[in-house]
């Protein structure tokens, strides 16, 4: 299922194989993020194209529109949506949890309002597992109850039981055997409670550990420090999943820290901002002085977006409010993130990551 081809000789970033369902993955890995079986202005050719081997959909999201059922009879998410590489399902747990569904917790799940109809659902590990299993994807994620920055020591506390709980309810009413699935650490900015979040998830024998409740608003350092606290929690030969994390230099923190698989709404959701990313820092696509930039957004880039059209004509769609301008944008975007990914992976391989990831933070924060 998942195998350590080469630890790098100075830091504790590794290169592995995930193996699933439907694709090998080779680690470290970007999952583009694709809520509603799709990721935003992008086909599944270009992410192909583009060398994505993973994206992330979201089950409560699917659940409530179109329907698991619907997704199960077109022959499950991966032909529902002409993808045939990997797929990672969360839970949804993270985004039922906000003001518009009017959540409440409890031992049993998340009691929610559905403002299609006005009324109230619950929300359960078994119910979550069910809508996974029928969606077919590789990797389900378990039901966790994930707490906002700043919360109690006592919330926290009750999260880690929370979570702990669904944790086994999710691995026992797991329904589909090709399906792996991944448990998630809380426990906030505590090492007592990561740590006991971790030891009684880990004792269950999941396929793989996400580290979840982080880049929340926490401070960097703290961040990292938790990292590497729960990662030392986590059996070595699992992959590793920090979620919801997808800047560039975010991204080489953590991979020299150990950790194997990403997700982020990063690229493609600053592409529909104007924003995009460069070996040189990042570029804001409103800027008037770009309206006679005839350069490719970045000289080095060999995207699509790049090899054809200039940092003036996007300026120009921009301005236009035209959704080409969406498009070659993301395109941009995944396609830098997936390359940083693949140079990384060879970096380690050459065990020279330390000294790759240098010389790109250095470009990338003092250009020129």
């Amino acid at each position: 299922m998942f195998e350590i081809i080469h630890d790098d000789a100075v830091t504790d970033a590794r290169v592995g194989k995930l193996t699933t369902a439907h694709y090998t993955v080779d680690t470290p890995v970007f999952m583009p993020v694709a809520t509603k079986a799709v990721v935003k202005t992008l086909t599944p050719t270009e992410l192909k194209d583009m060398g994505t081997q993973a994206i992330i959909s979201n089950a409560f999201h699917l659940y409530l529109s179109p329907g698991h059922e619907l997704i199960q009879n077109a022959g499950g998410l991966h032909s529902f949506m002409g993808w045939d590489r990997a797929i990672f399902t969360d839970s949804g747990g993270f985004q039922i949890l906000r003001k518009e569904f009017k959540f409440k917790l409890n031992s049993n799940g998340i009691s929610y309002m559905n403002s299609r109809d006005g009324k109230r659902y619950m929300y359960t590990p078994e119910l979550c597992m069910e809508i996974q299993g029928s969606l077919g994807s590789d990797i389900a994620m378990v039901l966790d109850d994930c707490p906002p920055w700043g919360s109690t020591r006592d919330e926290i506390r009750d999260s880690v039981c929370r979570t702990v709980n669904w944790g086994q309810r999710c691995l026992n009413a797991r329904c589909n055997e090709k399906q792996l699935v991944f448990a998630i650490l809380q426990g906030g900015t505590y090492p007592d409670m990561r740590q006991a979040c971790a030891q009684h998830l880990v004792k269950m024998g999941f396929d793989g550990y996400g580290i979840g409740g982080l880049s929340i608003g926490e401070p960097k350092e703290v961040m990292h420090d938790t990292i590497k606290s729960n990662i030392s929690m986590i059996p070595p030969d699992k992959p590793r999943y920090l979620m919801g994390v997808g800047s560039p230099l975010e991204l080489l923190d953590s991979i020299s820290l150990g950790i194997d698989i990403f997700d982020s709404a990063f690229p493609t959701r600053n592409a529909r901002h104007q924003t995009v990313m460069t070996r040189h820092g990042q570029i804001d696509l409103r800027r008037a002085i770009l309206s006679n930039d005839l350069r490719p957004i970045d000289e080095t880039c060999n995207c699509y977006t790049c090899r054809h059209f200039s940092r003036t004509y996007l300026y120009h769609l921009f301005k236009e409010s035209e959704l080409l301008a969406m498009r070659l944008s993301s395109i941009h975007n995944v396609y830098f993130l997936q390359e940083l990914l693949k140079n990384s992976r060879k970096a380690i391989m050459d065990d020279r990551f330390i000294e790759f990831a240098g010389q790109f933070r250095k470009e990338y924060l003092f250009p020129g």
